[in-house]
């Protein structure tokens, strides 16, 4: 009997079962288990709300699969507290480099219940992606930073990528040799405001997605610092389930020559029917997607609406 060899990824992919509203998603292969894990920003959509406390106060979900075809939550990551009290996670950047697995997770005190509080970038690391060790606080010389994304740009050279909130809300970069110590290098994507930058290479060349919450800006380059603006995806509206509006703040999987795309949308507030009946809870809920990138004549294209065949593993 011939074995599968690739699964058709379901659409949405995945639902957070307590709040709705699986955000910032980041998947990677747990070496050890031998299953895909999907770790995201757990929003309480679903919770009562002061102004925006319900994005904040958020803990850093995890969902598994050994198929990527079904996704079973297994609840958050514990242990990451580094003060007292209930405090807000997002948008975690995981990674395998030197040996171990490296989080880069933006942290807030408390549940601010608007956007005035300082953003901090902490790093992490697990040999089991359950258990992380606190490895400080990352100096990014900016008192408001998110969404980190870490690429080896050359052997054992890391560069990340973030959004920087007191220089406009731009793309900043910093270097690395060893994941900890880390050199600002300033603004490097600065054509518009955005967050979650993604980088990754496919088709022989360097890529970077990014949110600018009109769907995916995209860049591409030779050398992973000069940027040239492309052809946006994610911009318009998909119509399979729940695949509605705009993509948001998404993650790349590179297999072999083959990229796949996981990011969110809100599919019950961008000109839904129906949605004027729905509370500001239930049109705050999200759910993630998933779809395939391909390269032609040096563009990245994305068919939202197709459906994935997803390797096995």
């Amino acid at each position: 009997m011939n074995q599968k060899k690739e699964v058709i990824l379901p659409a949405p992919l995945f639902r957070d079962p307590i709040y709705d509203c699986p955000t910032d998603p980041t998947v990677i292969w747990n070496r050890e288990e031998e299953m895909w894990y999907l770790f995201y920003t757990q929003r309480r959509a679903m919770d009562a709300a002061v102004g925006v406390s319900w994005v904040h106060g958020t803990k850093i979900g995890v969902a598994v699969s050994r198929d990527g075809d079904k996704w079973l939550y297994r609840g958050t990551l514990e242990g990451l507290d580094i003060e007292r009290g209930h405090n807000t996670f997002w948008a975690p950047e995981i990674l395998w480099a030197e040996g171990t697995y490296h989080m880069y997770v933006s942290y807030i005190t408390g549940i601010p219940v608007d956007w005035e509080y300082p953003r901090q970038m902490l790093h992490y690391t697990s040999v089991n992606l359950w258990d992380w060790n606190f490895a400080g606080r990352v100096d990014l010389g900016s008192k408001r930073v998110i969404d980190a994304c870490v690429y080896e740009i050359s052997p054992h050279r890391y560069k990340m990528w973030y959004k920087d909130e007191d220089n406009g809300s731009k793309t900043s970069a910093a270097v690395s040799e060893n994941l900890y110590d880390w050199t600002v290098l300033g603004a490097e994507v600065d054509d518009c405001a955005q967050e979650g930058p993604n980088v990754f290479e496919l088709g022989g060349m360097k890529w970077m997605i990014s949110d600018f919450w009109k769907g995916l800006a995209v860049y591409r380059s030779e050398d992973f610092a000069h940027w040239t603006r492309c052809a946006n995806i994610l911009d318009k509206t998909g119509r399979r389930p729940l695949d509605w509006g705009y993509g948001h703040h998404a993650d790349v999987v590179v297999r072999g020559d083959r990229a796949f795309l996981f990011y969110f949308c809100h599919p019950y507030t961008e000109g839904r029917k129906g949605i004027g009946s729905m509370s500001e809870q239930e049109r705050n809920r999200a759910v993630i997607q998933a779809a395939e990138l391909t390269v032609k004549n040096k563009e990245l294209y994305c068919d939202r609406d197709a459906q994935v065949a997803w390797p096995l593993p």
